[in-house]
């Protein structure tokens, strides 16, 4: 599994995660477990639909 989720992307999808967890919380809803797709998706810097798109926000240095 090559980590195709930029530090930018992980930030975002982690917040995502507590904004959706706490709503879907605070409304009693089966919708707070929406959060588990970026909370995992940004603690392992993957994302399987990045994949299938080719997609990589990832930056890239090389190393010389």
């Amino acid at each position: 599994m090559k980590s195709n989720v930029g530090n930018t992307d992980k930030a975002i999808r982690l917040f995502l995660a507590v904004v959706i967890g706490a709503v879907g919380f605070y409304f009693k809803s089966w919708w707070g477990l929406v959060a588990i797709v970026p909370l995992v998706t940004g603690l392992t810097s993957f994302c399987p639909l990045y994949t299938i798109l080719g997609l990589n926000t990832c930056s890239t240095k090389s190393v010389q």
